[in-house]
């Protein structure tokens, strides 16, 4: 099947603007055009995953380009495509446990205000702290707190 331009963009939201861009900076090395429109096929969709996939992982444009070029290349290159992944999946899991931290000082203070609001002041939660809180929001604070 194949698709035009403005059917891409609808169907993952991305702008037109940024698709030409892809091509431009030859991520889809092997767009086809017919007298000068750009035609998608399912190979493309697939590319366009991967990358979209790739940016959301934190990679530049240009390591994403030598990605793609890897890709063409075939199997020569399975060792550098697995060391790139390899880094990605170390750097988004370190952000994943960032992101937990950040989660569990939101989870701790919503507890904490929630608490101050039904006891109407912070006298309670002052003589908890730090190490005198329900187990579950002692994990959320000691999360937070990097103990």
């Amino acid at each position: 099947m194949t698709y035009s331009i403005g059917d891409i963009s609808k169907m993952y939201a991305i702008p037109v603007s940024t698709l030409r861009y892809y091509d431009s900076e030859g991520l889809l090395p092997d767009l086809q055009r017919k007298s000068g429109i750009r035609i998608f096929t399912d190979r493309e969709l697939d590319q366009l995953r991967m990358i979209e996939c790739l940016k959301k992982s934190g990679l530049k444009i240009s390591e994403i380009r030598q990605f793609m070029e890897w890709a063409k290349q075939g199997p020569s290159t399975y060792q550098q495509r697995y060391e790139l992944m390899s880094r990605q999946l170390e750097s988004i899991e370190n952000q994943i446990a960032e992101m937990r931290k950040v989660q569990a000082m939101v989870q701790y203070k919503c507890w904490y205000y929630s608490k101050a609001i039904e006891d109407g002041n912070e006298d309670q939660l002052k003589e908890m702290m730090p190490d005198h809180l329900p187990q579950d929001i002692q994990e959320l604070y000691d999360l937070a707190h990097d103990r």
